[in-house]
């Protein structure tokens, strides 16, 4: 088995797929939108803003990412946000993206849906210029009633061709699956790509997973590596080809362990799992990084990175043939790579 290097990591082409666009938001942006904006964050310099940027739990790091997006106002904003991020992963080699956006997380500041959909969707296009495709898939935040992601669900259907899918996020405690049981059944009616967060180590963390892909019906998840607790559901994940898009930086903040071995047994086995950035400003690692860092963690090998990279692809929400395009760039790129 071949060991793998930093440069390989980088270069081979690779999807994102979960990637929370406000978890984005890097201390120089949030300090210059925030001087836009007129807004008082407390502090007055980028060091004083990476100071907050340390969790212990999920709890801490939402007690710090959700106030950040306040220095969100405009279309301009979000426009910006989602273009210094295609910037920035441009240099990991990423050629497609499907983005979570929070819609409640700004509606409920008074900021306009249309403001919020334009500007992402606006910088998704345009990161076509950078060689990057990207699509947008809307979270529901799961600590908010399912009345309101009704409510926004109602608000983005003006917009439903240019989404392309609707997820699942937020504290998981106490908010398991089948409480949006019904809006999820409206998106699988409408033709929506379904996914949901199951984080780790969570209260029910296995019955949320089994809901999650028996119930709701989801075709990836995101996090998930718990179900290596239930083989039955292991073997039901790999052959319905369930997608899995695990985040292992940002696992290690919010818990003592990244859940590398957990992530290497299930891609061994066949499962389809990724790697992610998450909120890649808070955690101060993008996907290349990630894959670095649980590649040290857990000894993966050359093949595992180009597994990796193809699981990516192969789970995404895309067209076949768009999919082996992908999976051709990743061949040209290892018979190459010196």
């Amino acid at each position: 088995m071949e060991k793998v290097t930093k440069d390989f990591i980088y270069g081979i082409p690779k999807a994102e797929l979960h990637m929370h666009l406000e978890g984005s938001l890097e201390p120089e942006l949030k300090l210059k939108l925030a001087n836009k904006n007129n807004i008082d964050l407390g502090m007055s310099t980028v060091e004083e803003i990476k100071e907050t940027y340390k969790f212990n739990d999920l709890t801490s790091f939402l007690g710090v990412y959700y106030p950040g997006m306040n220095v969100l106002i405009d279309e301009e904003d979000f426009y910006n946000l989602g273009m210094e991020y295609f910037k920035t992963v441009k240099k990991h080699n990423v050629k497609y993206a499907e983005l979570f956006f929070d819609p409640q997380a700004h509606t409920t500041r008074g900021v306009a849906f249309e403001d919020i959909f334009e500007g992402y969707y606006r910088a998704s296009q345009d990161a076509k210029k950078l060689g990057i495709t990207a699509n947008l898939i809307m979270c529901f935040l799961r600590d908010m009633s399912e009345e309101s992601a009704i409510e926004h669900y109602e608000m983005a259907k003006p917009y439903k061709d240019r989404i392309l899918g609707i997820g699942l996020d937020s504290d998981e405690r106490d908010n398991p699956p089948l409480k949006f049981r019904k809006v999820f059944k409206m998106a699988k009616d409408d033709g929506f790509n379904i996914t949901m967060h199951c984080d780790i180590d969570q209260k029910d963390s296995i019955k949320n997973i089994n809901d999650a892909l028996h119930i709701i019906g989801v075709s990836r998840i995101d996090h998930g590596t718990n179900i290596v607790e239930d083989e039955m559901l292991v073997d039901y994940a790999i052959k319905n080809k369930i997608g899995f898009t695990t985040c292992p930086v940002s696992n290690s903040f919010v818990t003592k362990d990244m859940k590398g071995k957990e992530i290497k047994y299930l891609l061994r086995k066949g499962a389809k799992v990724t790697v992610n950035s998450d909120d890649p400003a808070y955690f101060q690692s993008y996907i290349s990084d990630d894959m670095i860092t649980l590649a040290k963690e857990v000894d993966l090998t050359k093949e595992d990175i180009i597994q990796l990279a193809k699981n990516s692809f192969e789970i995404a929400w895309i067209s076949d043939k768009e999919k082996q395009v992908y999976l051709n760039q990743v061949d040209e790129f290892v018979a190459n790579y010196k």
